[in-house]
């Protein structure tokens, strides 16, 4: 599955990057070694927040940009999720011994208990054991479940076999007594560690008790040791690590405190409107007081200068205050703008919504509120809204450059390649030096397949705008998306100097990211890459895609207890419920295979094997 083409700063507040999540993701989804390392499944966010599974490599998407499987996939799917019921209720009829007892029905039998049972040979308790559990088989058949319990209990005092606990716990699965099913399969589990049906079914019935994290261990348990060949237990670790993480996230969510996203994230959102002089009144060196909410507008605007995540937390604060304070005449509506900015870079999507929209009560031809109104709406999936925003904005000024610049955000994100090839070329003829809309209109020609005409529109870019670092590093992602390893990484190279030599203080880490998964990729030089991700971490250590980078390498690695720990901060780190998902799913994912492992030490080595013949293919 090739990476969406990667993209700039975009109008809607999603990850970072997306298209760095993709090239981790890709890399993943060819080699599956990874997908074994996290218990069979690989967790990977979307542009739009949205968390999927990779189970194959097509490119199909559903609406929210998951990979939609095909037709036969689907039907394969429901298939192996109905034996998968059929598996956690019926019991095993093989016979675990020969059935060479000579009595022709249960009823036959002598009355089996504690104390009888004493006084039967080893081969009679063998020979009795196996015809009440055939027995209990029939009565089972007959749905007959109270008396198929009471026959395989007392083919369990004959013989304490594995498969007799794991068919009373079938029927205990028929009458939904799920304790007494986990009860029986434990048993049954202790006889036999590897037996992989009592696993299963005693999954099922840690899922009905809402035990997730327990039945998620079963269940990996299982495809490890039947080397993940079982695309029933496969289907049920991506339904329980879905399930777990989206219940933990909503409860995370209620009560976690917003916070902005690193410096990296603002950054790039900020610059994806085209610099613009400070309103008349509030430029250097105007003598404001910190008392009025003037002086708080102009502090706020000072500290956005500096790029980092202290100054941006202090300029929120300020359009905070600038409010608080009031009188303020003709900035009224700017510093809702601002406001409602930053509130939406929190995730505090209501409030984000409110500031803009006074904004636009305030002063309507200030057209970047309904273009940040129309981004919000895109994120929270209004599209329709998204779009009438940048109708009225248009209806106000039909020359603002970042009207269409942001809508072509819109239909890119849409997939809308030719409507958005058209806003861009738009964008571009109303203000050619906006470095994006060039940027963009490359990345759209590669998407639409014309590849020969964006390499030649970003030749273009690096002449028009050899200084700029961000021309480099995109470009350094279309090379990479071409496996033209060594061009891409003299790109990213290039991006790197000039973001040290331009912005020193301030640097963006998306080049080193992008250098470090070119080095994974391509040569699987998992000390470099680790040294380029400690390096971004340095600069920006809220960075999220940069934690979530640096904990896929070590999982490569085998040092799964080093990479639960990013993967824990990237949960740390998210911003939106859906960013959460996707960092408490890779978490649970590979906490389980940590516990799998200390459970069932005998099962490592089948991991390790599983990981290098999924290489191997």
């Amino acid at each position: 599955m090739p990476p969406a083409a990667p993209f700039p700063p975009q109008a809607t507040v999603t990850t970072a990057d997306p298209s760095l999540w993709d090239r981790v993701s890709t890399w993943v989804s060819e080699n599956k070694a990874v997908v074994y390392t996290i218990a069979g499944v690989a967790v990977v966010i979307t542009g739009a927040g949205a968390v999927y599974y990779i189970r194959s490599g097509s490119e199909n998407k559903d609406k929210d940009g998951a990979p939609r499987p095909s037709k036969k996939e689907r039907r394969k799917r429901k298939q192996a999720e109905r034996e998968a019921e059929k598996a956690a209720t019926e019991p095993t009829t093989g016979p675990t011994t020969p059935p060479t007892a000579k009595v022709e029905s249960a009823d036959e039998l002598p009355e089996i208990d504690e104390t009888t049972v004493q006084h039967l040979s080893d081969t009679a308790r063998k020979e009795y054991a196996a015809k009440l559990k055939e027995a209990g088989n029939k009565a089972y058949g007959s749905k007959d479940f109270e008396k198929a319990i009471h026959l395989y209990s007392k083919a369990i005092i004959c013989k304490p076999d594995p498969v007799y606990y794991s068919n009373r716990a079938a029927c205990y699965n028929a009458l939904s007594e799920w304790q007494k099913v986990v009860d029986d399969t434990t048993a049954a589990i202790n006889l036999d560690p590897e037996y992989i049906k009592a696993l299963n079914r005693r999954a099922n019935a840690y899922d009905h008790l809402g035990k997730f994290s327990e039945a998620l261990l079963d269940f990996t348990a299982s495809c490890i040791i039947d080397g993940f060949r079982n695309e029933q237990s496969a289907n049920a670790v991506e339904r329980l690590l879905k399930k777990f993480a989206e219940t933990k996230a909503k409860e995370i969510m209620s009560t976690k405190e917003p916070k902005l996203p690193s410096s990296t994230f603002v950054s790039n959102y900020l610059q994806s409107f085209r610099s613009k002089p400070r309103p008349a009144g509030l430029e250097e060196p105007a003598d404001l007081s910190e008392e009025t909410g003037k002086g708080q507008l102009q502090i706020g605007l000072n500290h956005l200068d500096n790029k980092n995540t202290p100054s941006y937390e202090a300029a929120a604060a300020a359009f905070d205050k600038a409010l608080e304070l009031g009188d303020l005449g003709e900035y009224e509506a700017f510093a809702y703008n601002m406001r409602g900015t930053f509130r939406c870079l929190r995730g505090k999507h209501e409030e984000a919504l409110a500031d803009l929209t006074k904004s636009i009560e305030l002063d309507p031809s200030m057209t970047q509120s309904y273009i940040k109104r129309a981004s919000m709406n895109l994120e929270l999936g209004a599209p329709d809204k998204a779009e009438e925003d940048f109708a009225k904005a248009l209806e106000h000024n039909q020359e603002d450059p970042d009207i269409f610049y942001h809508r072509a955000q819109l239909h890119f994100i849409k997939g809308e390649f030719t409507e958005a090839a058209s806003d861009y070329q738009k964008s571009i003829d109303l203000d050619r030096d906006f470095i994006f809309s060039h940027i963009q209109l490359g990345v759209t020609q590669y998407k639409m397949g014309s590849i020969a005409s964006s390499m030649a529109t970003f030749r273009r870019c690096i002449k028009n705008f050899e200084k700029t670092p961000d021309v480099y590093n995109y470009y350094g992602e279309l090379l990479l998306d071409q496996s033209k390893w060594q061009e891409a990484i003299e790109k990213f190279d290039m991006a790197i100097d000039l973001e040290k030599e331009t912005k020193p203080t301030n640097m963006n880490v998306l080049p080193l990211i992008n250098k470090a998964l070119a080095l994974f990729q391509w040569k699987q030089d998992f000390a470099e890459a680790e040294k380029l991700c400690e390096k971004a971490l340095i600069i920006d250590a809220e960075c999220d895609i940069a934690v979530a980078t640096m904990a896929q390498l070590l999982l490569q690695q085998g040092k799964v207890t080093d990479a639960l720990k990013y993967f824990e901060r990237a949960a740390e780190l998210a911003r939106t419920e859906g960013e959460l998902v996707n960092a408490l799913s890779y978490a649970e994912a590979t906490r389980t295979q940590i516990a799998v492992q200390d459970k069932y030490p005998q099962l490592a080595s089948k991991l390790t094997g599983a990981g290098a013949s999924a290489v191997a293919r």
